[in-house]
This record gives structure tokens, sequence and C-alpha cells, in this order.
């Protein structure tokens, strides 16, 4: 057993790190196996000396987060722990770097795993991304972040927000209402994300300027978006005919943002996915990029991970005795 010393510069550091009932460090003790505690400035962490270099490591990388003025949750204490695993701990404070935007209530908002990262900067710098990957890695809610952020620096006109409305088990028929009551339920996210980023006084007055357009994405057809950033979203849920649709009606200074979960898709049985058909044909495109999340990319609930994991190793099974 041994005993490793980590000095912090500041008590309420110390307070942050450990959190509410020490819940965060309880996360780090049961992972490695070790004991944490704290006089002042100093932490101490005993255990066996490979749980006390892991768990030093989780510790260390959490510090440069919460140096950063970062809040730390048991989210972010997983993700670290996640990649001290992977040895790659000391990238962690980059995610602190860059404010994506702020919300309505304050909040600045940024990547919160390397994947979310990645993804930024491809849409910062490719006219069409695709994202891809499974619920809860914030496909959709960065994408419409980085249109409000295009938005307000005028770098675009128009913030426009489609997807294809496919039933999940339903019927839109049996919907009340008219046809935009009937598709509303399926564009709830992202009127959602827009409220967030811009509140829903500000958003009506922008959809009633004409700056801001959610519809499905049957109303694309026939037009020509400029100097718009569009976003598609459950575009795994597109044929191929209605992804080429879309895909040629971007226009000049405009960006487009595909989302999609591969694994999600509901169409019936004898149509292929337009995203799934889309990420082959143009992988090699110059000005398009690709993004892929994983299951460590997940900024929900911790359940939703197993949840993830649990599904893809029962299909991978299920292959292999096929």
């Amino acid at each position: 057993m041994i005993e490793q010393l980590v000095n912090i510069d500041r008590m309420e550091h110390a307070l942050a790190l450990f959190g509410s009932f020490d819940e965060n460090v309880r996360l780090i003790e049961q992972e490695y196996n070790v004991t944490v505690t704290c006089r002042g400035t100093e932490i101490k962490v005993f255990g066996d000396e490979q749980g006390v270099s892991l768990a030093v490591r989780a510790i260390t990388g959490l510090l440069s987060l919460i140096n950063k003025g970062e809040a730390i949750t048991e989210q972010n204490v997983r993700y670290v722990m996640s990649m001290v695993r992977e040895g790659t701990e000391e990238k962690v404070a980059s995610l602190a770097d860059d404010v994506i935007c702020i919300t309505t209530t304050g909040k600045p908002l940024k990547a919160k795993t390397l994947g979310q990262k990645k993804y930024i900067q491809a849409i910062k710098d490719n006219t069409i991304v695709f994202g891809v990957g499974p619920a809860g890695t914030g496909k959709t809610y960065l994408a419409v972040a980085m249109a409000v952020r295009a938005f307000r620096a005028h770098e675009v006109n128009r913030i426009i927000l489609t997807r294809p409305a496919v039933e999940a088990g339903e019927k839109l028929g049996f919907l009340p209402g008219d046809l935009q009551n009937k598709v509303d339920p399926y564009l709830r996210p992202l009127y959602d994300a827009l409220f967030d980023m811009l509140g829903a006084e500000n958003y009506q007055k922008y959809v009633e300027r004409g700056n801001i357009e959610v519809a499905p994405l049957a109303y694309m057809r026939g037009r020509t978006l400029d100097d718009s950033f569009i976003i598609l979203d459950e575009a795994q849920n597109t044929t191929p005919e209605q992804m080429k649709m879309f895909l040629t009606r971007l226009g000049f200074n405009s960006k487009a943002v595909i989302t999609g979960d591969v694994t999600q898709i509901d169409l019936p049985d004898s149509k292929r996915s337009g995203l799934v058909e889309a990420v082959k044909i143009l992988k090699n495109v110059e000005d398009i990029a690709t993004i892929y999340f994983t299951e460590k990319d997940v900024v929900r609930h911790r359940l939703v991970q197993a949840i993830i994991k649990a599904y893809e190793k029962y299909f991978e099974e299920g292959k292999r005795n096929r």
C-alpha cells in the first residue's frame, strides 16, 4: 500500500472536486479501490500502487477542469475516468477552452467530450458535416448551438431546422389537429434546443421575421437555401432520394449539419437509409466531414451508456450466431 499527495491551489477547488456529500470522490474511490482524503490544500490518495496512480491521474484531470471554472458533475467524473483508461486525460482541460454560445439562463455552452469538441471543430471547418452516433451524444443540441452562434455573428441570415416525419411506431393520422399540429411532435427536440439558446419570445420574433424556420423535410423540396445554417435531424429516417434532395438544396454562404443514429432506423424494411448511403458516397468529397460518436460521448444519465453498450453487445452476438 502507498500514499500519494496532490496539492491544490485553493480550498474551494477541493470542495468542487469532492462535490456534495463527497459524491465525486466516492466514484473515484469505488473505481480504483482507494481512499481519498483532504487536509487543507493537500489531497491524500491511499491504496495499492496501480489504483493510486490511476486515481491521481483522474483527480489531476478533474482539477484542470476546475481551474478553468468548470463545475464537476458525475458525468465529468465518469468521462475523465474513461479518459484515464485510454491514457488521454491530459486532453480534458481543452474541453473548457471554447464557449459555443450562452444560453438564455446565462450558462456558457461548451463541449463535454472530445468527440463533441471534434464535432464542433468539424462544423467550423466544413460546409457539410454528418454527425452519426447514439442518442444522448448532443448531436442535435450542439448543431443548434452552432447555428445560433453563426446567426448571432451575422454569418448567416437564417436558421432552418428540419426532420423527416417518419412514424416511430405511431401513425400521424391518429394525431389530433391539422398538418402542422401533427408534425410538431416530431420537431419538438428542435424547438426545445432553440428555446434554450434564444428564449421563447426571441424565437417567436425570429420565426415571424422568417429568420428561423422549423419544418418537415418535405417542405424543403424545390428550394435553394442561401445564407442559411440548415440542420437535418433524425436523418437515418430519410430515403436515399430524400437525402439527395436535401443535400442539393444547399445555396451560397450556407452550412448544413446532418445528424442521425443508424441503430434507430424507423423506415420500412424494404427502404434503405439515406444517411447510411450518403456517408459512404460522400466520404472522400472535400469540405464534407463525418464525425462518429460512441457511447463515451453520451452526456445523459449513465444508464444511457450502459443501455447502448448492452444493445451493441446483443446485436454483435446475434451477428456472430447467424
